[in-house]
């Protein structure tokens, strides 16, 4: 009589649980006291309801039920948050830098975020107005933040900002990946970011870790603002490798920026597919020529 499927199928877990044992990286189990990628999404999901609350709720709302639906959500992304904050903060990779009472420290960061929403809706409410106002194919705010993939990675940025700013490990690049996946921009939670930002299009943006970008700043699709090629092995951990962008700039598409001493002064436009490894003064236009 043929084996059944499951018989089949028991020779090859003993063949995959066996593969642990031979003492890669991969092969640690100590990593399952790591923060749960799966929940940090859940808990993220709770703070974007929070933040765009009639924009989420699934039933009829007034303002006589806004505390309530706000409970709803600030609840399950406070107890998620503390656990998975506790988690980064106790794992031994971490231990180093993390406080000695992660429980207690986890709860501080998390309620310090929570306390914060209010401001991070103040601007992430001009992000929304940049995108309506910069954009002519927009026909609703509505539309905007059901729609466009820029509100969706700035929203999240706003969130993961904070708790980078806190010294919280892995939380916040679980966090912006997940928005690079679903929006095709990269933003890293580091990246400085002023009011009334807008990326329009922005499929293959790429904003790294120290970049410091200022106010009322629109960017186009494919734009990179990244570091120089290093050496490998040279020392860069905490130095500034990613240009600052200036007040009041455009960038079009495909423009490549580069360079932790680059600044992109105020005022200034900078054509499609331009590479930029010099600063240039306020009020400039820099285009491709292709020669």
């Amino acid at each position: 009589m043929p084996d059944t499927p499951s018989d089949d199928l028991e020779p090859l877990i003993d063949l995959v649980a066996e593969s642990y044992g031979r003492g890669r990286l991969i092969d640690s189990l100590s990593t399952a006291q790591l923060p749960n990628k799966r929940q940090v999404i859940e808990a993220l999901q709770h703070l974007k309801a929070a933040v765009y609350l009639g924009y989420y709720a699934t039933g009829s709302l007034d303002a006589a039920r806004v505390r309530h639906a706000v409970a709803s959500h600030l609840h399950p992304a406070s107890d998620i948050l503390t656990e998975q904050i506790r988690r980064a903060a106790s794992y031994e990779g971490f231990r180093a830098a993390a406080p000695q009472e992660p429980a207690a420290w986890a709860r501080a960061v998390t309620l310090d975020l929570l306390r914060r929403l209010p401001d991070i809706r103040e601007m992430l409410s001009k992000d929304v107005l940049a995108a309506f106002q910069g954009d002519p194919a927009a026909y609703s705010v509505e539309e905007v933040i059901f729609s466009y993939p820029s509100i969706e990675a700035i929203t999240v940025h706003r969130l993961a900002h904070e708790l980078h700013r806190a010294g919280v490990p892995m939380l916040p690049r679980i966090m912006a990946e997940h928005a690079h996946s679903v929006s095709g921009i990269d933003i890293h939670p580091g990246a400085a970011i002023g009011e009334s930002f807008f990326i329009d299009h922005g499929t293959g943006v790429v904003i790294g870790e120290t970049t410091v970008i200022g106010d009322r700043v629109k960017i186009y699709q494919g734009v990179t603002l990244g570091a120089l090629s290093i050496e490998r092995g040279t020392p860069q951990r905490g130095r500034k490798r990613h240009p600052t962008i200036e007040n009041d700039v455009t960038i079009y598409a495909g423009a490549t920026i580069l360079g932790g001493a680059t600044v992109i002064g105020a005022g200034s436009v900078i054509g499609g597919n331009v590479w930029l490894i010099e600063s240039v003064p306020p009020g400039s236009r820099v285009h491709y020529t292709g020669k």
